[in-house]
């Protein structure tokens, strides 16, 4: 199936699935969303040999590694609706969507698509080393974060949680203080559907995830020492 067929039908079920995530409609319509599945796997493994031009270390990976069951876990959540209105893979080396490292994620949902990157959600003792890191390497960290090409596609970090005071032991007057209030070191680019659903997707999503290269690169040196 073509790209742009596979998109536009997983767009298409992903609709209906929203308005009727129930077991019942799912169980209905499982083998759709089987050889949707099978499509959206066989995408992954086209987008991880692309990626693996430029990015050694997703050599290897494949889709099983990378892309995200469908399944929500309820356990702990007040929405009990059992099934995820997207499809996501997450493209990282060594063991992808599990790895706990910087990679390159693709995130399929009518309305609410997107490419991003980078590191969500660190914990405490990794978030201080990366806020350390790029205190002392920060000329090194701005210029990828301010590259024209990088601004074009990702204009700001996550602010979700941001805090409003500089963090000790930070000094509050540094220059580049405001770079180090971040809880989230991750970058997230919203496209169109339209925008996935021309038979160049993989080439434009390739160019997109390129430029994560850097800023992937710099925060994975972070986790790597730390782990």
């Amino acid at each position: 199936m073509a790209s742009r067929e596979l998109i536009g039908n997983i767009f298409a079920f992903l609709k209906e699935l929203k308005a009727h995530n129930n077991r019942e409609w799912f169980v209905e319509h499982k083998e759709r969303y089987l050889q949707l599945k099978a499509g959206f796997e066989a995408l992954t493994d086209e987008l991880i040999a692309r990626i693996g031009l430029w990015d050694e270390e997703v050599k290897g990976l494949r889709a099983k590694d990378c892309v995200y069951r469908i399944y929500r876990d309820v356990r702990f959540s007040p929405d009990k609706s059992p099934y995820k209105t997207h499809f996501g893979t997450y493209i990282c080396g060594f063991r992808g969507r599990n790895s706990g490292r910087c990679g390159y994620y693709l995130h399929l949902e009518p309305g609410n698509s997107m490419l991003a990157g980078g590191c969500y959600c660190p914990e405490p003792a990794l978030l201080k080393r990366l806020r350390q890191d790029i205190y002392d390497n920060m000329e090194e960290f701005t210029g990828i974060i301010r590259d024209p090409e990088f601004i074009a596609e990702f204009p700001e970090i996550d602010p979700t949680d941001k805090l409003k005071k500089v963090p000790a032991p930070f000094p509050a007057d540094f220059p580049e203080a405001d770079l180090l209030k971040y809880k989230h070191y991750d970058v997230g680019a919203i496209k169109p559907d339209s925008w996935f659903e021309g038979e160049d997707m993989l080439e434009k999503t390739d160019r997109v995830f390129r430029k994560l290269y850097k800023f992937n690169r710099f925060l994975n040196y972070t986790i790597d020492n730390i782990s």
